[in-house]
């Protein structure tokens, strides 16, 4: 699988479908990688370009120096990865952080888009810092083993935790969490000492698919809605029986949204 360089990191990325169909850039959630797209990359790549990659510091991409991996670092890691790739114009598509880098992107590099969608996700200050603050302190002086089942909690709707057709993919994730080192917590620093983004979203142009999961533990609803409220051109979409990790816990519903967006703005 290939790397590129972009700002003075490798990061891994995966590269599927027609070359001269329309490009879809899938950015995963922290705890996860590009796999948490596997669905997505399978059924879309018949008829359009996905192009999925793993954030620095996570997956196969490389780790950085960094004490605290940022929202403008990993945007400015997207955007570069795009222009090298000569992707422009895409759709960017991101679950929870990669929503975080998504929405930084339609906000300052609208040029790069075709269009943004945004899944479990928010563009406001980390209204759970509180909760989240010693978690990720324990991430870093621990690891993920004692925290296990929070993140577990965190991460997944209660259907999908309690579905026993996804024992196999759920445990998958499981141990995929679990072999996460310590350094998994300089991304989630970042995370959850984000800046808002709303303020520069205001009537932003860039066409905005917005999906929420009804379970979601982490980010409910309304940030969300605050979201296509906030963008000039936005629609939103809750989906029931999902949680924070929309893409994977749902992945027939939300690729139906993703295809039909995709068809309305790829003229």
């Amino acid at each position: 699988m290939p790397n590129i360089n972009v700002n003075g990191i490798n990061l891994f990325y995966n590269d599927e479908g027609p070359k001269d169909a329309p490009v879809l850039v899938l950015s995963h959630s922290l705890f996860f990688d590009h796999k948490m797209f596997a669905h997505q990359i399978e059924h879309l790549s018949k008829t359009i370009r996905v192009v999925s990659y793993d954030d620095r510091d996570q997956g196969q991409s490389a780790r950085s120096e960094l004490k605290s991996v940022g929202m403008d670092t990993h945007t400015n890691d997207a955007i570069a990865l795009i222009e090298e790739l000569d992707l422009e114009p895409c759709f960017f598509a991101g679950n929870s952080m990669g929503g975080f880098i998504a929405l930084r992107l339609a906000a300052r590099r609208s040029d790069l888009l075709k269009g943004c969608i945004v899944l479990g996700s928010s563009g406001e200050l980390e209204y759970k810092l509180a909760d989240f603050s010693p978690l990720v302190e324990g991430l870093g002086a621990q690891g993920t083993a004692p925290f296990i089942d929070t993140l577990m909690y965190i991460m997944f709707g209660d259907n999908y935790l309690a579905d026993d057709s996804r024992e196999s993919e759920r445990e998958y994730w499981r141990d995929h969490m679990l072999k996460l080192g310590t350094d998994i917590a300089r991304s989630a620093d970042g995370v959850i000492h984000r800046t808002g983004v709303l303020e520069e979203l205001q009537g932003c142009k860039v066409p905005m698919l917005v999906l929420a999961g009804e379970q979601d533990h982490a980010y409910e609803v309304p940030l969300s809605e605050n979201i296509t409220k906030t963008v000039a051109n936005g629609q939103m979409f809750v989906i029931p029986k999902a949680g924070h990790s929309v893409a994977l816990e749902q992945p027939e519903i939300v690729n139906r949204y993703i295809a039909d967006f995709i068809s309305s703005h790829s003229l």
